[in-house]
């Protein structure tokens, strides 16, 4: 079993070749395949892997979790003959960490980065009959400089930390195009002025090309829009509303995107020459803008009070790939059955599938990124190098409304009264605002933030249902901005020195992680019950604190599964669910019409 799904669903092309599935594979503990040119022997490569699936995972065929730092893949494959004369294009979704990527012996391109796609023009390394395609792949267990989120630079997992992913973990693909084609397409909206904002990029020879646009919502076209090129960049502004979206009945918030109206436009886009069309790509975007006012977040326009939840992407058989797209859905079908309006994906820059579908079923998205543990000039370069490529890659998608560059001073453990490194977290703030106007930047989620559009508080000082006194603390801590500004929930303050609070929303973005044995699983949580009745009355008696609040605009709760030795989640690691799933929802929803003030 292999994932077949089409990977770009924010770009898609008819002429494309999944490559996942069975590829041989050899462990490279010594570091001796570059020497021994192992891009071009066959005879290297004594194992058998199912891509996507990292070595260290039950469906990848080998399962195992020792530490390897260089391994290798290979397969051959055959151009098909719908792509023939075209440019070929070879996409990675993601590889963990440093790659190198050959073609029939030759080197095509490297890649630094275990989270986000890469590609390479093949053409010019083809031959006729089958080609081969080999990557080396160098990631280094114990390096703590490199993003590495929650995977643990220790052989066995052990707390929050979880096993390893190394090399190939989303699809490999190849796709045939003109060699004039659209390379890049970002949409922006604006709902104040209603109107589309298009970006393109085209390669190639754009002169005497025109760009065709179709837009239509719900099956209904609304829009058709010829561009002719003058240079490889261009942007168009389309105003949906004097169209006739407008006359029926759309115009206001009707047509916007939210998680409980999740509406999208489709969008066909064709690169023209004359009459001959060079490329056709098929996309949509949804209507949605995010900002704060008064202290609160707004939803186009609106207090939008976000209920989310913490959701790590893990799998028991998988790690951080997920078995199938199906999974993607269900995960964020299970999280809106309970109530939560949408997730903050903790520590990992989720596949496009997973955003496709909370794009889709309206889902909210805070986008994080992998964290290193230690902080140096090497770990902040490659953290803005990750940055830039998660925005271009993601920016399309209206599910996400707030990135999170930096967690609980991961990175940065001297924040607090570090120059240099308050310096490196402001940088971040600034750069995700200099690449995306349209979201929110959360500058250090937990504490000792600098600037930031959130202010982000994490707290699990709770205390277990007999802990009364330790509970009315929480209580308190909660209950009003000062007390929120000023308490230290895990021993540190809510700014780092020289920074306060600006009026920003406060939100509790880390709190609960209630732990619940459910079958034979062992491991931890914050706290503890050992029924599903004391389960649900200890998440309601967590939740009346959250909810008696006079000042959080909204949180996000520990956690949706239950990951390795964590057994703090509302399903468990296999998505089943620890409780009825509408009393959650129940308490979710008994405070649903509370005015924040």
């Amino acid at each position: 079993m292999y994932r077949h799904e089409y990977p770009r669903p924010q770009l898609v092309r008819n002429d494309w070749l999944n490559l996942n599935g069975e590829w041989e594979f050899e462990f490279d503990d010594q570091n001796i395949g570059l020497e021994q040119k192992w891009y071009i022997s066959k005879s290297k490569y004594t194992k058998k892997i199912t891509v996507p699936f990292a070595y260290q995972t039950k469906l990848s065929g080998i399962n195992d979790p020792g530490f390897h730092d260089w391994v290798w893949y290979r397969r051959e494959f055959e151009i098909p003959e719908s792509m023939l004369n075209k440019q070929i294009i070879l996409h990675f979704g993601a590889v963990d960490y440093r790659a190198m990527v050959f073609v029939n012996g030759h080197l095509v391109g490297t890649h630094e980065g275990g989270h986000t796609d890469f590609f390479f023009d093949i053409t010019n390394y083809l031959i006729e009959g089958k080609q081969s395609v080999v990557v080396r792949v160098e990631d280094p267990s114990e390096d703590e400089t490199i993003p590495r989120g929650k995977q643990f630079w220790v052989e066995k997992s052990a707390g929050i930390w979880y096993t390893r992913t190394t090399g190939i973990w989303q699809t490999v693909w190849i796709e045939a195009v003109n060699k004039t084609h659209i390379n890049k397409v970002r949409f922006t909206p604006d709902i104040d002025k209603g109107e589309i904002s298009i970006d393109f990029e085209v390669s190639g020879v754009y002169v005497n090309k025109t760009i065709e646009i179709d837009i239509s919502f719900k099956d209904e076209n609304i829009a058709n829009e010829t561009v002719k090129l003058h240079e490889s960049y261009t942007k168009r502004s389309i105003n949906l509303y004097n169209r006739k979206i407008f006359r029926t009945g759309f115009h206001g918030t009707g047509w916007n995107w939210s998680p409980e109206n999740p509406n999208l436009f489709d969008i066909t886009i064709r690169l023209k020459e004359g009459d001959m069309v060079l490329d056709e790509i098929t996309s949509y975007f949804g209507m949605r803008k995010i900002h704060t006012e008064n202290g609160m977040v707004y939803l186009n326009n609106k207090p939008y009070y976000q209920k989310l939840v913490l959701d790590q992407g893990y799998w028991p058989e998988s790690l951080l790939t997920a078995q199938t797209d199906q999974d993607f859905k269900k995960d964020i079908e299970l999280t809106k059955e309970m109530g939560f309006n949408g997730c903050r994906k903790h520590q990992k820059v989720e596949d496009p599938r997973f955003l496709y579908w909370a794009d889709q079923l309206g889902f909210l998205v805070w986008g994080e990124c992998a964290a290193s543990p230690s902080y140096s000039e090497d770990a902040v370069a490659r953290l803005t190098k990750e940055w830039i490529e998660i925005i271009d890659r993601d920016y399309n998608h209206p599910c996400i409304v707030t990135w999170v560059p930096i967690n609980e001073s991961w990175g940065v453990p001297s924040i607090a009264n570090n120059n240099q490194q308050q310096h490196h977290s402001l940088a971040m703030y600034h750069l995700i605002h200099s690449l995306d106007k349209t979201r929110l930047v959360i500058s250090n989620d937990g504490w000792e933030m600098t600037k930031s559009d959130i202010c982000a508080i994490h707290n699990y000082n709770h205390g277990h249902k007999d802990e009364v006194e330790k509970y009315n603390e929480f209580r308190h801590s909660l209950s009003t901005a000062d007390h929120l500004l000023h308490s230290k929930p895990a021993g540190r303050g809510i700014y780092a020195q020289g920074f306060h609070h600006c009026g920003e929303p406060i939100l509790l973005t880390e709190f609960g992680g209630i732990g619940f044995k459910v079958g034979n699983e062992s491991g931890w949580g914050y706290t503890s019950v050992s029924n599903e009745e004391d389960y649900i009355a200890d998440y309601e008696r967590v939740m009346k604190a959250v909810y008696e609040s006079q000042s959080l605009h909204g949180y996000c709760y520990t956690q949706l599964t239950d990951v390795e030795q964590e057994i703090n989640g509302l399903l468990t690691y296999d998505r089943k669910p620890k409780c009825d799933l509408k009393e959650i929802r129940r308490i979710n929803d008994m405070w649903h019409l509370k005015t924040i003030t």
